[in-house]
């Protein structure tokens, strides 16, 4: 048993309620980021002799303690209110607050108007902000629940942190090839925020052919701006689950990272590192977070930039990109979140931030 999966303060396990997001299935069989997360954190903690009881759907996955009212993803059930489900799946979870000793919210906002109506503390990871007209319940709540941040540049200047824990992966998912792929890679949601289009003008430019796997999020987006690209050299596979991503991501010369927005944190960049496929982004968000520049990828300041840092990904070590992914290991997110608890428990200062900065870039 880990040393820290005991309550402090009583000769048992302790217990944690686990809050998931009922959009995906926990794990999720394609895509659902927040939900990968929390799937990898339990699991994690339930290794490590914690008594986790998960809040999910109802045919999620898990070794934990299942506990659901809601059938399926909301996201994967058509006619399903969202809306109606979500009340019911947190008056769920928080009626059951008296079993636990601290309750671990990836659900977002909401829950938090739940906080001062149970007696334990509720610990909130902040997967982002989808918009600033979210913040007055962060901030009416900061204070009386715990927050944490999953990388230093998502951290709002209105808000106490307990920590920043870089999210973590089962490296065993991932398979090093050592040898560097032909083509380039496009993984995640076809939006405008993720750069599709960019990734497609930057692979024509740069004289290489691109697969596109994601979800479609934005349809319109997709129809004006990606599918009548489509051709023999850039070519578009749909949603890519498990059993896909690895040899994609694996496969590949390196990541097409080009995003339009703040991200909080890119799993999938973390995911092609763990395959030994570098990532060029742009410099947003957690990306210097993430990207070692000239040891496990490339940051670019725009397209130009990206299409030189294409002629140049052959010459970066794969097992150096490898080895800087194990950097971002289950183990040490299950560490970083059992030190949070015990901070929280015994009312102390939250544990050193996690977050393994990079030295950023010059210029």
């Amino acid at each position: 048993m880990h040393p820290l999966a005991r309550h402090p303060a009583h000769d048992r396990p302790l217990r944690v309620g686990m809050l998931a997001p009922i959009a995906w299935r926990v794990p999720p069989r394609h895509y659902g980021p927040w939900e990968r997360v929390v799937s990898l954190l339990t699991e994690g903690l339930v290794r490590a002799g914690v008594d986790v009881t998960l809040f999910a759907t109802a045919d999620s996955q898990t070794g934990a303690h299942l506990s659901a009212v809601v059938p399926s993803p909301y996201e994967e059930t058509p006619g399903m209110d969202a809306k109606v489900w979500e009340g019911l799946h947190l008056a769920h979870a928080f009626g059951q607050a008296q079993g636990f000793d601290l309750i671990h919210n990836h659900y977002d906002f909401l829950p938090l108007t739940y906080a001062s109506l149970v007696d334990i503390p509720v610990l909130t990871t902040i997967h982002g902000f989808s918009s600033e007209r979210i913040l007055p319940v962060y901030r009416a709540y900061d204070g009386r629940a715990h927050y944490v941040s999953i990388s230093e540049a998502d951290r709002h200047p209105d808000l106490g942190y307990l920590a920043t824990i870089h999210h973590g992966l089962d490296l065993g998912e991932f398979t090093f090839q050592p040898r560097t792929g032909d083509y380039l890679l496009f993984f995640g949601r076809i939006h405008p925020d993720k750069g599709a289009a960019d990734a497609i003008r930057v692979a024509r430019a740069a004289g290489r052919s691109l697969i596109l796997a994601g979800i479609v999020q934005d349809r319109g987006y997709f129809e004006r701006e990606v599918e009548p690209q489509l051709s023999d050299d850039i070519c578009y596979v749909g949603a890519a689950g498990p059993s896909v991503r690895d040899k994609l991501l694996g496969g590949a010369l390196g990541l097409l990272h080009l995003i339009h927005f703040a991200e909080p944190f890119g799993l999938s960049v973390v995911e092609a590192m763990a395959c030994g496929t570098p990532v060029i982004a742009y410099p947003r968000g957690s990306m210097p977070e993430l990207v070692a520049h000239g040891v496990s990828g490339f940051l670019a300041n725009g397209e130009a930039e990206a299409v030189t840092a294409v002629g140049r990904l052959g010459s970066l070590d794969r097992m150096a990109v490898r080895a800087h992914a194990e950097r971002f290991s289950i183990t040490r997110m299950v560490d970083a979140y059992l030190a949070a608890y015990y901070a929280v428990l015994l009312g102390q200062p939250g544990p050193p931030a996690s977050g393994m900065s990079n030295a950023r870039r010059p210029g």
